[in-house]
């Protein structure tokens, strides 16, 4: 029902900073504002891990490798949610995936890269 699309990666140096966007673009208001959204990432070789999850509520959850670094949160008025991404390092590239779930709805995005580079 909902269409992910992910923007803001690209190439940052060691320890500076990202914001990643991700937006629905079908669903609506109502719909989205009741779904878990979430941010994942996989690394070349890496199975994929759990970044950052944000409830309806505003509830939020951390991999461990990036509390303290990461701040997920969302606007529903917008449709968004956003991963702000400080102190990078280059253990953190990879392609980050948007999620949106809810029941046994699912839904992820194509994928942005995020690469760190020293």
């Amino acid at each position: 029902q909902g269409q992910l699309v992910e923007s803001g990666g690209g190439l940052v140096q060691l320890g500076g900073s990202l914001r990643l966007s991700c937006k629905s673009s079908r669903a609506i208001l109502s719909v989205f504002s009741n779904y878990v959204m979430g941010w994942y990432r996989q690394a070349p070789g890496n199975q994929r891990e759990l970044v950052a999850t944000i409830s309806p509520y505003g509830n939020t959850d951390y991999g461990d490798s990036v509390k303290g670094r990461f701040t997920i949160s969302r606007d529903n008025g917008k449709k968004s949610v956003y991963l702000q991404m400080n102190n990078l390092k280059p253990e953190d590239t990879a392609v980050y995936y948007c999620k949106s779930s809810a029941g046994n709805y699912e839904n992820w995005g194509q994928g942005i890269q995020v690469t760190v580079v020293s």
